[in-house]
């Protein structure tokens, strides 16, 4: 074939309001911003995740609001959570609704305020 491809360097949500998805991934879950971002004519952040980022994209959501009720059966982005019981009792805290997977232990799925999916998956 000639190249392989290596690794997600990132990924990207579209959202309504860079401030509401802030408190959401930057407050709640505790992402750090990265304040390297350009200007690039429209809102947006970059968060760090590891060496990898999730990029939030302020533009109109061309998505239906109707998603499927589980977020394992919708498009979404896994992350490794060390004490992914921590987080689910800081979900409950805000009352952010949560499904769990029906064939592992310790994964829950979480919708942003947006409707994008985190699996979020414990060590």
């Amino acid at each position: 074939m000639g190249f392989k491809i290596k690794k997600i360097l990132h990924a990207s949500f579209l959202v309504e309001d860079t401030v509401r998805s802030l408190e959401f991934y930057h407050d709640l879950l505790g992402l750090e911003i990265d304040t390297s971002r350009p200007e690039l004519g429209y809102p947006g952040a970059w968060l760090t995740i590891g060496n990898q980022q999730l990029h939030l994209i302020q533009m109109p959501n061309p998505d239906s609001k109707q998603r499927p009720e589980h977020g394992g059966h919708d498009r979404h982005v896994a992350l490794q959570v060390d004490a992914v019981d921590e987080l689910r009792k800081k979900i409950e805290t805000v009352n952010i609704e949560f499904t769990t997977s029906k064939s592992r232990p310790n994964v829950m799925f979480i919708r942003d305020p947006d409707g994008n999916t985190l699996e979020l998956i414990g060590d």
